[in-house]
């Protein structure tokens, strides 16, 4: 153990160096194959899930979130490196890092309390290569998690503070940061507000998203901003703002 690290965290480090280690010798498989690179790449996605399900599965996200994240960022950044071996004809390749990117969002927004220092740092590290990875053969399927990882903290946004605080800032920067963020990371935003029970800022961010051009008729984000609505005002109060 390293000086200073209890029982807990030797353990926690030792389990993300052998799931390294199992996704590179997954990796190396991959490339070594006899098989067709269809039937290659699905093999690999099968047996990448497998090893993602059995590493996850030692912690609970509710009682140890930050494990999992080491354990999502590893998986993420070795899916990304074996890209250029995976064949684009499995339909497995695009599902499989979609659900890895969501489950990751899902997480991070979850999580009761910051992410320490060093760990968010390797985060971004390792979402800024993967995407890079990813980019260079036309995938943006990380494009969440690169948004989120150009911030100092999950929720820190400088312009989604001021949305959440109900402080508008210039149209321009709201704009600007909604574009960023894109529909589906706001969408998910949002309902995790409602289920923090923090239906006021859901309906604040919600209204933002439903006025913005670009997002017209994506997201409905009009109707989660009505659902807000009868979450938090009176039936006097939603005909008001209805009506207005």
């Amino acid at each position: 153990m390293a000086e200073g690290e209890t029982e807990k965290e030797y353990a926690t480090r030792k389990a993300i160096e052998l799931l390294r280690e199992r996704f590179q010798e997954l990796t190396t498989t991959l490339k070594e194959s006899p098989e067709s690179p269809s039937d290659a790449s699905l093999r690999f996605c099968q047996e990448f899930c497998q090893i993602l399900v059995e590493h996850a599965g030692r912690w609970k996200a509710e009682e140890e979130p930050l494990p999992l994240l080491e354990v999502y960022t590893v998986a993420i950044l070795s899916y990304a490196k074996a890209i250029t071996c995976l064949s684009s004809e499995c339909e497995n390749v695009p599902l499989v890092l979609e659900k890895l990117g969501l489950s990751c969002v899902e997480l991070l927004l979850s999580l009761p309390e910051s992410v320490p220092g060093a760990l968010w740092e390797e985060f971004q590290s390792c979402v800024k290569s993967a995407h890079s990875l990813l980019q260079e053969h036309g995938n943006t399927q990380l494009h969440m998690l690169s948004a989120m990882a150009q911030e100092p903290g999950v929720w820190t946004n400088t312009t989604l503070c001021s949305i959440l605080s109900n402080e508008i800032p210039e149209i321009d920067r709201v704009h600007e940061f909604l574009q960023m963020e894109g529909p589906t990371l706001l969408n998910m935003r949002i309902k995790h507000l409602i289920k923090q029970n923090r239906a006021e800022k859901a309906a604040v961010l919600a209204k933002m998203c439903s006025e913005y051009p670009e997002y017209e008729g994506k997201g409905n984000f009009k109707q989660t901003y009505l659902v807000c609505l009868c979450m938090t005002k009176t039936q006097e109060q939603l005909m008001q703002e209805v009506s207005g």
